[in-house]
């Protein structure tokens, strides 16, 4: 009888384990359908984004041809006389992000190593959120800050023109800084202890033990740091559009205003042009480029971060 009894109860826990098994199953399948779908939902947006830039983009080159957009060095498509040569966009862009990693690499750089190798504790968990927040401040502040304080200020040394490349690029570079001194400072902190004792061991400073231990050995992460930055004033919008001006340029000259292609597609996408018309095709040919541009910077990243990472492993 109690061999009977100890059975029954058996087969009872052991149905009802499987049938816990079972449900478990059933809800872990449930949660990876909902995630698969949420990856799947991504990867289609941003599929469809593609399509539509490229297909429409597509639509612009059967009424302009390559020799046109790619040859040309006039920018003029909303005037009488229309020109389409992109080169005048690629020229801002260029400029103006030129300047703002002339900015951003130092003051990142130099905060990451200063937060990763001389900061206490206490400081480093207060300045880090501090200049993190940089990062968290409206571009359109940062473009009327440029336009309204940072120009004025210059132009008292500088024969700037009101709208400029050097004010804008100044404030993309503060704030593309946190980015860039964030990356840095991560890769810094993953360097191996036992490489900055063993250079101590050797009698080697601080300060060399960090330009000529730390700093190679973290060169993966600083790298990628700094193309991403790239890749952020590369597609900054309104800080460029604000203090930089819509007067598309070939030069050099950081004093004069010139136009970004990000720029250009804020003005255009705010403009009256019929939807299917040249005007409006421009808008995606331009950002056809400068989805081109961001892409290559990105995998250029990517692969430093993948080449130099196993160098130092």
């Amino acid at each position: 009888m109690q061999n009977t009894n100890f059975s029954n109860q058996f087969n009872s826990e052991s149905r009802r384990s499987l049938e816990k098994k079972a449900s478990d199953d059933i809800q872990e399948k449930v949660i990876e359908a909902i995630l698969f779908c949420c990856a799947l939902i991504s990867i289609l947006t941003t599929f469809g984004i593609v399509f539509i830039i490229f297909r429409v983009t597509f639509d612009f080159f059967q009424k302009v041809s390559f020799a046109e957009f790619f040859l040309d060095t006039k920018w003029t498509p909303l005037f009488a006389e229309k020109h389409f040569g992109i080169w005048p966009l690629i020229n801002g862009t260029i400029l103006t992000t030129t300047i703002a990693m002339l900015v951003a690499i130092p003051l990142g750089l130099c905060s990451a190593i200063y937060l990763a190798e001389y900061a206490s504790p206490k400081a480093a968990a207060i300045l880090r959120p501090a200049v993190e927040l940089l990062a968290g401040v409206p571009t359109v502040v940062y473009g009327y800050f440029a336009l309204l304080f940072v120009t004025p200020v210059l132009r008292l040394f500088l024969p700037l023109e009101i709208f400029n490349a050097l004010s804008a690029g100044l404030m993309m570079g503060i704030m593309i800084s946190p980015t860039v001194g964030s990356i840095s400072l991560d890769a810094i902190q993953s360097v191996p202890r036992s490489l900055r004792e063993g250079a101590y061991a050797i009698g080697v400073t601080k300060l060399e033990t960090i330009f000529k231990v730390v700093l190679p050995a973290a060169l993966s992460g600083i790298a990628a740091s700094i193309i991403l930055g790239i890749s952020r004033a590369v597609g900054e919008t309104m800080t460029v559009l604000i203090a930089a001006g819509q007067e598309p340029r070939i030069s050099l000259n950081p004093f004069q205003s010139v136009e970004t292609m990000t720029a250009y597609m804020a003005q255009i996408s705010g403009d009256d042009s019929l939807r299917g018309s040249v005007n409006y095709n421009t808008l995606y040919a331009v950002g056809a480029v400068l989805f081109l541009m961001t892409l290559t910077l990105n995998i250029v990243s990517h692969w430093i971060s993948n080449r130099y990472k196993e160098k130092y492993e």
